[in-house]
């Protein structure tokens, strides 16, 4: 895969793409072009089969120099579930999207979730589920709203939050569903940078993704690191899926 190369998934032409994968160096840029991004079977096979396209390449060409960045479009990471589409399918949230959030979890390469805009619910999980997060600062809110709507969070969920974020902001974003602004969630250690405006977001979040894409040259070591560092998110993320 070259510089200039795009793939697209779902790779069937009669689909509807949801995801755009491009090469800018040792960057592997995910883009989510589905409006609001939110989540279906369609859209997390389509990210799924996207990760196993950047790894097989990394293998293939045997990078010591990667990353993988997430991003969406326009004001939107990614809205969170598609509600209706979701729930019509039995098991999707424990043998579908929690494995998919598993799968980036343990990724075999530096991940870096641009959050360009609302990370909303499986979105803001989504995000967390990354190495690293870069947010815009002048729009767009993460959140959990679960406890409005309201409803439940799976052990596997609860566990993501839990480990990747402060007590009392663990506290507040569950229970109280705050809103946390790219300012805000800088401030609270939810995100690693901010930036104003899509564009610069997008810029600082491949600052970083260069900066750390040579811990790729550890190969296996680097998913074997982080499973030793999040074992009971894993496992809960993957402790009801039937795969």
């Amino acid at each position: 895969m070259t510089a200039s190369q795009k793939v697209v998934f779902p790779v069937d032409p009669s689909e509807q793409t949801l995801i755009e994968i491009t090469r800018d160096g040792p960057i592997f840029i995910m883009t989510m072009v589905d409006n609001e991004n939110r989540f279906t079977t369609e859209m997390c096979k389509a990210i799924c089969d996207a990760l196993d396209h950047v790894a097989d390449v990394v293998d293939k060409e045997e990078l010591t120099e990667a990353a993988l960045l997430t991003r969406g479009q326009d004001k939107f990471y990614s809205n969170g579930l598609h509600i209706e589409k979701a729930f019509s399918v039995p098991g999707f949230t424990d043998d579908i999207y929690m494995p998919m959030l598993n799968k980036i979890l343990m990724f075999s390469i530096p991940t870096i979730a641009c959050i360009n805009g609302h990370a909303f619910a499986g979105g803001c999980l989504m995000a967390m589920a990354h190495d690293y997060r870069v947010m815009r600062s002048d729009r767009g809110y993460m959140c959990m709203n679960e406890i409005l709507l309201p409803s439940p969070l799976p052990a596997g969920m609860s566990a993501l939050l839990r480990y990747k974020m402060q007590p009392h902001v663990y506290r507040d974003v569950v229970l109280m569903a705050r809103r946390f602004s790219g300012k805000d969630a800088l401030a609270n250690h939810l995100v690693d940078a901010a930036a104003e405006g899509v564009d610069g977001t997008f810029e600082l979040a491949k600052q970083l993704a260069r900066k750390i894409s040579p811990m790729a040259k550890s190969g296996s070591f680097y998913s074997m690191i982080k499973e030793d560092m999040f074992p009971e998110i894993s496992s809960r993320l993957m402790m009801n899926a039937k795969l």
